[in-house]
């Protein structure tokens, strides 16, 4: 199903907050997001937040020494900062760089610039950029988040996803803990020993341990259930998956 057709199903659905995992250049042009747009509106529903199609790229593109393909690389991103604001979402996903080669060369106080440049960047377009901690990049250790926020202060921000952290084989609540008051988006799932990504309900997260935790940290942002397309059968999941959440998060965010 391709990411309008999406749109439409789970806005028939009822689901009124989303982001969007863009696939292709034409999905970031402005008449395939403002007929999005125009979705969006006529169900009184929002889009928080973006995610490029050039995720596993960002190395080459954006944390690189090579200077041309640093500053072509924003220049690129400025496509999807238009096609967020086209949307109305206020944050764009980064992946950020790769373990391949380690790190390419790149050290973190060079990783830490780049990172600010396409931050400030984002800032012109009223979009923040927000580091993912995902398995394999450089930004799958805890430890490294922590220097991050510590270094940038309020010059960056998080997201958050609890199956990248399973998946990396660090414990979620410690990289939560990590972003701090810095974290401003949270993409939730469930897990298992054996599985690292099921729908919320489906598994054995200590919902309440997190939701406690997010809400010391005075978390305001959205939960955004993040899964594949293998971890469900039928539509009705992700209806049942969201009702579980909402019960939960009612009870710590009202």
């Amino acid at each position: 199903m391709e990411t309008k057709e999406s749109l439409q199903t789970l806005t028939d659905m009822g689901f009124q907050e989303f982001e969007v995992f863009f696939n292709t250049f034409r999905e970031i042009q402005s008449s395939y997001t403002l007929e999005m747009r125009k979705r969006l509106d006529d169900y009184g529903a929002v889009m928080r937040s973006v995610h490029p199609f050039t995720s596993g790229f960002e190395s080459a593109l954006i944390f690189t020494n090579y200077r041309t393909r640093f500053l072509d690389g924003l220049e690129f991103y400025k496509q999807y900062f238009e096609a967020a604001n086209i949307l109305g979402a206020t944050i764009l996903v980064l992946h950020g760089q790769n373990n391949c080669g380690r790190y390419g060369g790149i050290e973190e106080a060079d990783y830490l610039e780049k990172y600010l440049a396409l931050y400030e960047l984002g800032q012109q377009f009223g979009v923040t950029v927000a580091q993912e901690n995902v398995n394999g990049f450089r930004s799958a250790n805890p430890s490294f988040i922590r220097r991050m926020r510590e270094q940038l202060q309020h010059r960056c921000a998080f997201v958050f996803d609890v199956k990248q952290a399973v998946r990396a084989g660090f414990d979620p609540y410690d990289m939560c803990d990590a972003m701090g008051k810095n974290l401003i988006h949270v993409h939730i799932n469930d897990n298992t020993p054996p599985q690292d990504c099921l729908l919320p309900g489906n598994g054995t997260m200590d919902y309440p341990r997190l939701l406690g935790q997010l809400k010391q940290q005075d978390y305001q942002g959205s939960f955004i259930i993040e899964v594949y397309r293998r971890n469900f059968e039928q539509l009705e999941e992700l209806n049942s998956s969201a009702k579980y959440l909402n019960e939960k998060l009612s009870k710590y965010f009202g």
